[in-house]
């Protein structure tokens, strides 16, 4: 299957209407408006077993089911994911800055689906250049008549709306961001009420991640069974995956997901910066953790890497050379996840913060054999415990780090203690001695 979803990676500016359409752009969404039914959308993306790539991996068809099939007495809403704040991830980015009419064809084809007239682009405020990017091609799909009172020329209204995030982790959870669009505080819902019934402001909603969006032209131009001819059976279709750190060409490649991370690592990134040997790598973005160097042959889909006690989150590989501690690097993690924690629940907001606290007496040459067990105890005590899964996120890194790394944590901190003796007695005889 040839690349669908990376075509445009290597512009110097984004594709814009007049040449995306001559490449083909919007033909497709506007066959679906103009002879399909949205059960008819539905059941091509369902049977294609296209999977949400925002982390959750859940069936987009399915998730779009949900939603409400009679006409009701006011709107229902598609949200678009774009938020992308997982650490190491940086595949949507790439979408929205190259190539954001393939988004936005995927946003109207989804719109349709689930009959909803107003999309809300949910996007991260850091992200600047996608954010310019996509408000100018909404404002051409507006002057060229495919967003209005009849998209397409059809009876049907369609609008986009673009929002900007104030740059919160937590709203990346679909409804932390649901009540951020709305001016609320970013902190996640209790559920049930799902978004499909009570979502953006009280009206069913469907919460959809940019890459999701973006197979979707394709799926729908190229059918179910083209789509299922790549990937795995159960994880169909590529994946972008983002290889970050100390790898020599890091960047987004786009490959079929059960790709090796060993492929991705040696063969498209160019393997290990500077020839040293790799320590770990991460294998989805921050809170999916560390796995040690023997596991780069495990196929990179959300069924494997399961097995693996892992997940595949984001496909952002993170590469960790020989050279650098892992307590450093799972400081790093835990200060950004007691940071981000939105702090409405009490497992969350004294584990992330007392967790941090351990690993930062590993770090100082002060960890203890007992602090495993006590890390042991607070991520248990946290997970499942909260409203949402914020706990499973910080685990991620420490819990890996624990498994895989125990021996390395505890000779790093002997080794800093002994450091700091040996400084000390050094001061105190040079004070002596004077």
């Amino acid at each position: 299957m040839e690349n669908y979803l990376s075509t445009e990676f290597r512009r110097a500016t984004p594709l814009f209407l007049e040449e995306a359409r001559a490449k083909g752009r919007y033909r497709t969404a506007q066959r679906v408006f103009e002879t399909l039914t949205p059960e008819q959308v539905v059941d091509e993306v369902k049977n294609s077993g296209l999977r949400g790539r925002g982390g959750a991996w859940f069936p987009t068809g399915i998730k779009w089911s949900f939603m409400p099939k009679e006409p009701l007495k006011g709107p229902s809403y598609l949200v678009i994911n774009a938020d992308e704040g997982e650490p190491g991830t940086f595949k949507d980015r790439q979408i929205m800055e190259k190539d954001p009419h393939l988004l936005l064809e995927g946003i109207l084809i989804g719109s349709f689906a689930i009959r909803a007239e107003t999309a809300f682009l949910y996007i991260r405020g850091e992200y600047k250049l996608a954010h310019d990017t996509l408000a100018q091609a909404i404002a051409e799909l507006e002057a060229a008549g495919i967003l209005g009172d009849a998209a397409f020329g059809t009876k049907r209204k369609m609008r986009i709306v673009l929002h900007r995030g104030a740059g919160a982790y937590i709203c990346g959870e679909e409804t932390a961001l649901l009540n951020s669009l709305e001016g609320r505080r970013g902190e996640p819902r209790p559920k049930p009420p799902f978004p499909a019934v009570w979502g953006a402001f009280g009206r069913p909603t469907s919460v959809n991640n940019v890459e999701t969006l973006a197979n979707v032209p394709a799926i729908l131009e190229k059918g179910a069974a083209w789509y299922k001819s790549a990937g795995t059976a159960q994880a169909p279709g590529h994946l972008l995956f983002g290889v970050s750190g100390a790898v020599e060409r890091p960047g987004c490649f786009e490959l079929p997901l059960g790709t090796t991370a060993r492929e991705l690592v040696e063969r498209w990134a160019g393997g290990v910066k500077g020839g040293r040997r790799m320590k770990a790598f991460i294998p989805g973005g921050a809170s999916t953790g560390f796995l040690p160097p023997d596991r780069l042959d495990v196929p990179m889909d959300p069924e494997s890497l399961r097995k693996e006690g892992t997940m595949l989150g984001t496909g952002g590989i993170i590469v960790i050379p020989e050279g650098v501690e892992i307590v450093d690097a799972a400081r790093v993690f835990s200060r950004f996840f007691r940071h981000e924690t939105c702090g409405q629940c009490s497992p969350c907001r004294e584990g992330s913060a007392w967790s941090d606290q351990v690993v930062g007496r590993f770090q100082r040459g002060e960890g203890r054999t007992e602090d495993f067990v006590l890390l042991d105890a607070i991520m248990r005590g946290s997970k499942q415990r909260t409203i949402c899964v914020f706990p499973e996120a910080f685990a991620g890194p420490l819990g890996s780090a624990v498994k895989h790394f125990k021996d390395d944590l505890m000779a790093v901190s002997a080794r800093r203690a002994a450091a700091d003796a040996g400084s000390g007695a050094a001061a105190h005889g040079t004070a002596s001695h004077g």
